[in-house]
């Protein structure tokens, strides 16, 4: 069976097909867990208009791809990409925690569910920087 599928994953439309459903599966898992943990439900916050959600949405989805993107160019295996994009999302999850905690003088959550751009344009940032970083540490 094994050797079935590398045989498979050797054709680089396979193996790029293999990679882009993974990534949008996990993404897609992510997201929610991203949901779960935000006092605010995002998509309806979006299609209400909240440019902030938006702003703090969008750098999740990008900080996410990203992760995916290094795991992806540093690993042999589907597998092995999907275990460290992983790690990268629990470290990702991780700084949306501390940058929460960091925040005595406003609640993040609170601030972008008021739309409040500043806070949702920094919580963007946040995600693709920290993002970056993590990438960049990524075997």
């Amino acid at each position: 069976m094994n050797e079935e599928v590398d045989v498979l994953l050797a054709n680089p439309y396979i193996e790029t097909l293999a990679f882009f459903s993974v990534a949008i599966v996990a993404l897609i898992v992510f997201l929610a867990v991203f949901e779960v943990v935000t006092k605010y439900k995002d998509w309806e916050e979006i299609k209400n208009g909240n440019i902030s959600v938006a702003m703090a949405t969008g750098g999740k989805i990008f900080g996410i791809c990203n992760l995916f993107r290094f795991a992806i160019l540093n690993n042999d295996s589907l597998l092995h990409s999907l275990i460290w994009a992983g790690y990268g999302f629990i470290l990702l999850l991780v700084a949306y925690f501390i940058f929460e905690f960091l925040t005595p003088y406003f609640k993040i959550d609170e601030e972008i569910q008021k739309d409040n751009k500043a806070v949702g344009l920094l919580s963007m940032m946040i995600s693709i920087s920290i993002s970056y970083v993590i990438g960049a540490s990524v075997t």
